[in-house]
């Protein structure tokens, strides 16, 4: 068995992780032991590592905050999913691992037949997707929401979740080249961001009025997303991929009434009731599961190989996500 571990935290994520050996404990009633299939890279688990993230766990850590895996074995007097049942892993769980250890009646079963890499990606980037677009202004049918950081994990799954809903995307990203993977997933404009983004964006959509804008970026970006809004819009940040503090002009507040908000995911975890949370997720689940919602994969990699991993990880101009696969999984 193998796990991703880090004792210290660095400003170059894949010099503080390493891949260690360890033996599963014996396991206690309420119990499971989960053979991980598949664990996702994420932006948040890289801030973790550097220690820049807004919760992090206490040291030593591993790696991981989402996946999938099968269950291999339950503890004494345990009811829970089957053995072989290919669950949804907890979230913080470190499923850059082999196998973990989790309560059994915390775990969720996911849907037969669906492919498990896609379902390792759904705890984190498309709850998001789906909640920056119904918990800050609910759009009417054909209306237009605007994003940034459209060619992320979380752009791709707003694209797609707002197609399904009904809903147009203006997709902003900051290359051309990055462009095509927005429009094959569904996106009705994309443009590169840039200076004169409000005049080209009211050229593209025929001056609609747009309520609702989606910012991961910050610094200079978050000002130019702002200028394409209708009066009394509202704007919601929910990351920084600049590294700069979001930049608006105060005439945006003054004379456009525009609303700023945040959203952190991990939030909405805690406030959250557990019925809501399984609606979202059962919605994710079952768009995944019917092909309707995906995300690209760029490379897999194995426990053993975890610092390569995040390295990859790490570098811009991906074309999809980093998973971790240990070695025998499909």
């Amino acid at each position: 068995m193998l796990r991703a571990q880090y004792e210290t935290r660095g400003p170059v994520p894949q010099d503080v992780i390493h891949a260690v050996e360890f033996e599963a404990p014996r396991l206690e009633a309420g119990q499971a032991l989960l053979e991980v299939i598949a664990a996702p890279i994420n932006p948040s688990d890289l801030l973790t590592l550097t220690g820049l993230y807004g919760r992090l766990p206490p040291l030593p850590a591993v790696g991981g905050g989402e996946g999938v895996g099968r269950v291999v074995e339950l503890g004494p007097d345990t009811r829970g999913p089957a053995v072989g049942q290919v669950v949804l892993l907890p979230v913080g769980c470190g499923s850059w691992s082999t196998h973990v250890v989790a309560e059994a009646a915390h775990l969720a079963p996911l849907p037969a037949g669906a492919d498990p890499l896609q379902l390792a990606m759904m705890t984190i980037n498309p709850p998001t997707a789906s909640l920056l677009l119904s918990e800050f202004v609910k759009p009417g049918p054909d209306e237009w929401v605007i994003q940034n950081a459209a060619n992320s994990a979380v752009g791709l799954y707003l694209v797609q979740l707002a197609r399904h809903r009904g809903y147009r995307t203006v997709n902003v990203v900051r290359r051309e080249d990055a462009a095509a993977v927005v429009a094959q997933a569904g996106g009705d404009v994309v443009l590169v961001d840039g200076e004169d983004l409000a005049k080209r964006v009211a050229e593209a959509t025929g001056k609609a009025k747009i309520r609702l804008g989606i910012d991961a970026v910050g610094g200079k970006a978050t000002g130019r997303l702002a200028e394409c809004l209708a009066n009394g819009a509202t704007l919601v940040n929910y990351g920084r991929m600049s590294g700069e503090p979001c930049t608006i002009e105060a005439s945006a507040f003054v004379f456009h009434d525009l609303t700023v908000r945040g959203f952190w995911l991990a939030s909405w975890f805690q406030k959250t009731p557990e019925q809501k949370r399984g609606a979202v997720f059962g919605e994710i689940a079952r768009l995944i599961a019917e092909g309707k919602l995906h995300a690209p994969i760029q490379a897999t990699y194995d426990v053993s190989e975890i610092k390569e991993a995040v390295a990859a990880a790490a570098r811009g101009e991906r074309e999809g996500k980093i998973l971790i696969v240990p070695k025998g999984q499909p």
